[in-house]
């Protein structure tokens, strides 16, 4: 009996070091994120959705700086502000499935604690966002001209 020889997957496939260089940046921003929420919400004594959008930019800005700056450096020539635009849209999509993972199962399963808030939210929520973060950013943000996604990367 022959088999068929493996086709090779046409797919590009991240290297290592756009992984942890992706992964590195993005716990800078998380950082700056909570920092500046802390501080808001602390000394400044801003509401909580005021002090949380402020910091969520500020998270994005730095994440942004640090992804084109490091990650993808050398990609995706063209506007900064358009790829800045759609990486925005790309964080706040991010965001989205972090809340729809918290109301999934704070409303709809009846898991109320703050312990199943943090699972869902922080947890599940965050490493879902986390995917979908990488995919886009990849394929939308930091893209080669004429392509759709990063370079043809085969692993």
């Amino acid at each position: 009996m022959t088999h068929a020889p493996a086709r090779a997957d046409p797919r590009p496939r991240p290297h290592r070091r756009e992984v942890l260089s992706f992964a590195a940046v993005g716990l800078l921003a998380y950082a700056a994120d909570l920092a500046l929420f802390t501080w808001l919400r602390g000394p400044v004594a801003l509401d909580p959705l005021t002090a949380k959008a402020l910091s969520f930019v500020a998270g994005c800005t730095v994440a942004y700086a640090g992804n084109a700056l490091g990650t993808y450096r050398g990609t995706a020539p063209g506007s900064p502000w358009r790829r800045y635009a759609v990486f925005l849209a790309v964080n706040l999509a991010g965001a989205l499935v972090q809340l729809l993972c918290l109301t999934v199962s704070h409303y709809g399963l009846g898991f109320t604690s703050q312990r199943a808030d943090t699972v869902s939210g922080a947890g599940i929520g965050m490493a879902l966002a986390t995917i979908l973060r990488f995919w886009g950013t990849r394929t939308w943000v930091f893209h080669s001209e004429g392509e759709g996604k990063v370079g043809s990367w085969t692993g």
